[in-house]
């Protein structure tokens, strides 16, 4: 996807003389913390690195007290840079959220929809051992008898393909919570004694991502202008009939690890290792960025996560998502919970999106 990038100032950021972007100073630090630690992240087409990272990680373990100082120390580390994509004018954001789920360790007459661990036949899949034919968009496949094919889809899962394999984890109460819970990538489950156990992504089966909101908007079933997760919510209510069909459409279907809420004021560990600050955290596409980069997003619609406010908000690239391809594509993570929740449903905005770029990599970029 052709793109361009181009320097601005930090006073042309829209709000940034007034936001405080403290938190990602701390989500840094534990950046800072995982790639010294652990295997460096990735480096995407554009090209930053973590060795341009590490300056500023190394710097981000300082004390900054207050929003100007944090906002000083954002200016001493980063270069501005404008990304423009060719063919439209703008960026655009989505919002993703941690659900809640009541659920039991063992199913009863109501909570009998179970979350999976990853099934040992799933196997990861890359050039060396992709099968000639195979979409080269999968990632992982089924492996039997020592040959590698597609995994089941969503509609066989839930027809019973993994029944007795001891793969679940927990149940819950509807299958739409669950199906969710799989776009959203992860949840915190609430156990019937009060225990509270969170679960994130551990693989896919490889099939592509279906929205089924489009599915909906092409039936004439849902506004394409007031498409949310809440209209779609209240459209599969309203159809019992039809959810099986409308969630089988999306044939991608999540597995997933269990791990503790270690801290409650956190998001799950995510694509980058470390866990999601709310509000301050963005997937992107990372085969063009790299986590730990931050990233300053703008928009004058995107006003209900400010207060009313235009939304002018500096945040850290630490997650990714299938849907979420191209240079100037975005999804905010809200935090937890069903206000997070209601937060996050009802993102569908144009935004500009300007990249922090580390000072000593930005001559690079002013340069071609």
């Amino acid at each position: 996807m052709a793109f361009h990038i181009e320097p601005v100032t930090f006073s042309e950021l829209p709000g940034w003389h007034t936001d405080d972007p403290t938190p990602v100073i701390a989500a840094l630090r534990r950046c800072h913390g995982h790639v010294t630690t652990a295997k460096p992240y990735r480096t995407g087409s554009l090209g930053i690195s973590v060795d341009d990272l590490l300056p500023a990680f190394e710097a981000a373990e300082g004390s900054f007290s207050a929003a100007a100082a944090a906002r000083a120390f954002f200016e001493s580390q980063y270069v501005p840079f404008r990304i423009r994509p060719d063919e439209r004018p703008r960026g655009f954001v989505t919002a993703f959220y941690e659900p809640e789920i009541e659920v039991r360790s063992v199913p009863d007459g109501e909570f009998r929809f179970p979350f999976y661990r990853r099934p040992a036949d799933l196997v990861d899949i890359d050039e060396a051992n992709r099968p000639e034919g195979m979409d080269p968009y999968f990632a992982f496949g089924r492996l039997v008898d020592g040959r590698i094919e597609e995994y089941p889809d969503r509609r066989a899962i839930e027809k019973g393909f993994l029944a007795g394999r001891g793969l679940e984890i927990a149940y819950a109460r509807s299958k739409v919570d669950v199906f969710f819970t799989h776009v959203q990538g992860a949840a915190r489950l609430i156990y019937l004694d009060g225990a509270r156990r969170r679960i994130t992504y551990a693989a896919k089966t490889g099939h592509r991502f279906s929205a089924i909101g489009k599915l909906l908007i092409d039936r004439g079933e849902i506004d394409a202008a007031t498409v949310s997760m809440a209209s779609i919510r209240r459209w599969l209510a309203a159809n019992p009939d039809e959810v099986d069909e409308v969630l089988w459409h999306n044939r991608s279907f999540i597995f997933f690890r269990e791990a503790a809420v270690e801290d409650e004021a956190l998001g799950p560990v995510a694509a980058a290792k470390v866990p999601l600050e709310p509000g301050r955290s963005l997937a992107v596409d990372r085969l063009i960025h790299t986590f730990g980069v931050p990233f300053y997003i703008a928009s004058e619609s995107l006003t209900h996560l400010d207060g009313g406010r235009p939304f002018g908000r500096l945040m850290l690239a630490l997650d990714t998502g299938s849907a979420i391809v191209g240079p100037a594509r975005g999804d905010i993570f809200t935090g937890s919970g069903d206000e997070a929740g209601d937060l996050a449903g009802s993102v569908r905005d144009d935004a500009d999106f300007f990249i922090f770029v580390p000072r000593a990599a930005a001559v690079r970029y002013r340069h071609g």
